[in-house]
């Protein structure tokens, strides 16, 4: 039977479960990852169970809104979030894990910052290259959802 770890953020409100054995964590060097400075652990997403409301979770998107970073709405902390290069895996936050210590094992360096840049006005810090986004028909205006529902694309494993 593969290994279960337990995780959770700061204060608690946030708790969720990785099943499998961990074999890869990472860092990243996009825009995004370098500031909020998480050492990454990488599952399918039938491998990855929310524990807790999804209510208690903020969410960020940005660029393509592909990826979907996910943190605790209470203390803040950077939890998990669905990768924007293999949306089906998602990524958590190694140092949530409270039954798992990654000491012994190698980092490897992933490159974000090569990904390319397409939001419609991105920031100069966002490295990366830019490519023009897809333009609206004429005379029809283009929108972004900034926060669907939490569960829209999610596995049965992800719901509450």
């Amino acid at each position: 039977m593969p290994p279960t770890y337990h995780g959770s953020c700061h204060c608690g409100a946030v708790r969720f479960e990785v099943t499998g054995e961990i074999t890869d964590i990472a860092t990243c060097d996009c825009s995004l990852c370098r500031k909020k400075n998480a050492l990454m652990g990488k599952v399918p997403e039938a491998q990855l169970r929310l524990l807790t409301d999804w209510s208690e979770l903020g969410l960020y998107e940005w660029n393509k809104r592909v990826a979907k970073h996910y943190f605790c709405k209470t203390c803040g902390i950077y939890t998990f979030h669905r990768k924007r290069a293999q949306p089906d895996w998602f990524s958590f936050n190694i140092h949530c894990l409270d039954d798992f210590d990654p000491a012994n094992m190698t980092v490897r360096a992933a490159s974000g910052k090569d990904m390319t840049v397409e939001a419609p006005d991105p920031r100069p810090e966002w490295p990366g290259p830019r490519v023009t986004p897809p333009q609206p028909e004429s005379g029809r205006a283009m929108s972004y959802r900034l926060n669907p529902p939490a569960t829209v694309g999610m596995s049965s494993a992800l719901k509450p």
